[in-house]
């Protein structure tokens, strides 16, 4: 009996090493192979896909956030006949997951409403469209509408003293129309 104790505690042992070795080891899935999972695509083929689908050109920003991202991808969600359809893409860094930036772009009669409670200021752009900044769901939010689309330029809000309103500002002036 007292043999058997020591062999059951280094049984036990060696098993709890084993798991945490696993574990230690056990590598995520790439996001190469994850975003393709879930509907990502490169961003230009996820544009053409949106534009084919509404028949119109969409031009976006040509400013990204100063921090580093280490991937993008595009998205086009064709969900309920047009009621739905949005095009998205997301900006992401592998090493800081704070460093997360999206553009989701929608048609004007499709657009979210804007929530007073969430409104944090009204800007106005370079070409005289107000733009308004939120807070929803962790991100920070700038939502303006040029000319047939409703735009919202998303910013994690763990980044936003690197990526303040300004920044958003510059971003959504950079859509050349």
């Amino acid at each position: 009996m007292t043999r058997s104790i020591p062999l059951l505690l280094i049984t036990f042992c060696l098993l709890f090493f084993l798991n945490v070795y696993a574990t230690a080891n056990d590598k995520p899935e790439s996001y190469e192979k994850i975003y393709p999972e879930i509907g990502y695509k490169t961003v230009a083929d996820a544009l053409d896909d949106f534009e084919q689908h509404f028949k119109k050109e969409l031009k976006l920003p040509l400013r990204v956030p100063p921090i580093s991202f280490t991937h993008h991808f595009g998205r086009f969600n064709d969900l309920d006949g047009d009621y739905n359809d949005s095009f998205e893409v997301t900006f992401i860094n592998e090493k800081f997951s704070e460093n997360h930036y999206k553009i989701d772009v929608r048609p004007i009669k499709n657009g979210v409403p804007i929530r007073e409670k969430y409104v944090i200021k009204t800007y106005e752009l370079k070409n005289g469209i107000l733009a308004t900044y939120m807070m929803i769901s962790g991100f920070y939010v700038l939502i303006f509408e040029e000319g047939d689309w409703q735009y919202m330029l998303s910013i994690n809000k763990r980044v936003s003293d690197k990526v303040p309103p300004e920044t958003l500002l510059d971003i959504a002036n950079s859509i050349e129309y």
